[in-house]
């Protein structure tokens, strides 16, 4: 296995590493700046990369040749795995790839492109971590990012080159850390830890390779609402400077694109992300619609660079396979593809995923297509369980209170009135749990094993609680019906009309917009 951890590396605008809780990406006040998308540009070179290998893997007779270019390193390094999804009634199941970019300065190309010579050498950080979403019938394809100092709870990991075991972090730490423990294999085992998406593939691409790319593909047009040049009077910025307009831009000046912060909207990284995704899909549109790809000389430069860029997980690990991918990827049309970041809010100066996150989440859980432009489907019918309910009388069931949420106080009681409520029903052995409070957003019945499921359903169906939100879970020891934040009172449980609406639909970016066009900030106009 050839480790990957240490040979990807991205750049910091301006030349400065930063740590995940130091003084990087704070303004001239001591605040943070929003967005802390940084190196997002990763996932460009990463698409691109599959793309081309899938467009000139095939016809070559280097085959091998380029199969040794690829890095490649375990998958999954965490104890915990999540299912992959049920398949759809045509066989198909989605596809979820993390894309990850590493801060690491460990070659002098890298040194070169970045600066910061102080962390040269210094462990690698997952600094870009892009979850693309490919739905099950390739009908439409989504793109999550998540900002770099996300605060989550990295899993037990353990290095797969020399067995050392990196041990659950002591509460929650910056999501670029996971790197650090043993590789991108911990980044994924992190993502599903949070997310409860199943990852099929990691993508995580050496930065260098950024410029490589962008020059063998032959540029990808991008477009500046007026003068841009970003540079402050303290040599803040990434030098990129261009006149309004649209231009064709490729090799460094791309790799000064991607940087930009300084001179983009707010000058935060939220307008340095919202660069980077204009800049993605117009090079996919590049990709689809030029036809100079099919110069077989430009066509084994792209191969070479994709290659030698690419470090991936075993089931990526040959050109056959990225080959296959790519085709995969390529029956999606651009107008249904949908860029956004991951919702999220303020922890003194790094953030933690929202309630809108977990709707986010579920949607790629559920694959619901983010631009809501999914078929119409038939309402699914509840699926009574195999394993026939014992007699009311002899289920024990626990009642907790989840009624807590960000901004109430549990509703007092609920856990007891729930519990008399199921005692009126003939469940006689339901007790309430006072021991704890929880917060969960829908009401939800729990059993730990099959032989319970039927007992489950037999408790939810007394209420009028919808068989979906009877869930098994390892969490528990036997039924346990957790009262939600939408049953806050009364004796009467309706459950809420699902919402499959993309949190910040109005920030995200389709992959057809072809006026997106980047408002410059007026203080780095000229």
């Amino acid at each position: 296995m050839q480790s990957s951890v240490r040979e990807a590396a991205p750049v910091a605008e301006g030349g400065g590493a930063g740590t995940a809780d130091g003084p990087e990406g704070l303004d001239g006040r001591g605040r943070r700046r929003p967005g802390r998308g940084r190196r997002i540009m990763k996932w460009s070179a990463a698409v691109l990369a599959v793309l081309i290998v899938g467009t000139a893997g095939a016809g070559y007779l280097y085959y091998q040749h380029l199969n040794g270019n690829i890095k490649h390193d375990d998958l999954n390094l965490g104890d915990n795995k999540v299912a992959k999804p049920t398949p759809n009634a045509a066989g198909q199941v989605p596809l979820n790839i993390l894309l990850i970019g590493s801060d690491a300065r460990d070659n002098k190309e890298n040194q070169r492109l970045g600066g910061a010579r102080e962390t040269f050498g210094s462990p690698a950080r997952a600094d870009v971590q892009m979850l693309l979403h490919l739905s099950a019938d390739r009908s439409n394809m989504s793109v999550i990012s998540m900002p770099r100092d996300t605060l989550v709870r990295i899993p037990k990991c353990t290095d797969p080159d020399d067995d050392e075991v990196y041990p659950a972090s002591n509460g929650r730490v910056a999501t670029n850390q996971s790197l650090q423990r043993g590789g991108p294999g911990c980044t994924v085992a992190t993502w599903q830890e949070l997310t409860g998406i199943h990852i099929d593939h990691f993508i995580m691409v050496d930065f260098a390779g950024v410029v490589s790319m962008a020059d063998a593909i032959g540029g990808v047009p991008v477009c500046v609402d007026a003068n841009i040049h970003s540079r402050d009077r303290l040599g803040h910025g990434s030098g990129l400077k261009l006149e309004e307009g649209t231009h064709s831009i490729k090799g460094e000046t791309a790799l000064q694109w991607l940087r930009t912060r300084y001179g983009f909207e707010d000058g935060s990284d939220l307008g340095r992300a919202k660069a980077q995704h204009m800049y993605m899909t117009s090079m996919v549109r590049q990709l689809r619609e030029n036809a100079t790809l099919s110069n077989p000389l430009k066509l084994r430069r792209l191969a070479e660079e994709a290659t030698t860029a690419l470090t991936v997980d075993p089931g990526l690990d040959d050109v056959k396979k990225l080959y296959d991918l790519s085709n995969e990827l390529r029956k999606v049309k651009p107008e249904r593809i949908t860029m956004t970041t991951m919702p999220n809010r303020y922890v003194g100066v790094q953030v933690e995923p929202t309630e809108d996150a977990e709707q986010l989440f579920r949607l790629v859980r559920e694959d619901i297509a983010l631009d809501g432009k999914d078929a119409k489907k038939a309402k699914a019918e509840e699926k009574l369980s195999d394993d026939p309910a014992a007699p009311d009388d002899e289920i024990t069931v626990q009642v907790q209170n989840g009624t807590r949420t960000d901004t109430l106080a549990p509703a007092s009681g609920r856990a007891n009135a729930v519990a008399g409520l199921l005692q009126e029903e003939g469940f006689t052995r339901a007790v309430a749990d006072a021991s704890t409070v929880l917060s969960e957003d829908r009401t939800v019945v729990r059993f730990p094993s099959a032989e319970l499921e039927g007992d489950a359903q037999a408790v939810a169906k007394s209420l009028g609680i919808p068989l979906s939100s009877v869930k098994r879970s390892t969490d528990v020891t036997g039924v346990t019906l957790v009262v939600g934040a939408d049953w806050r009172e009364g004796t009467a449980y309706k459950a809420p009309e699902r919402d499959d609406k993309m949190p910040d639909a109005d920030k995200a970016l389709n992959g057809a917009d072809e006026n997106a066009c980047m408002h410059v900030n007026p203080d780095f106009t000229f």
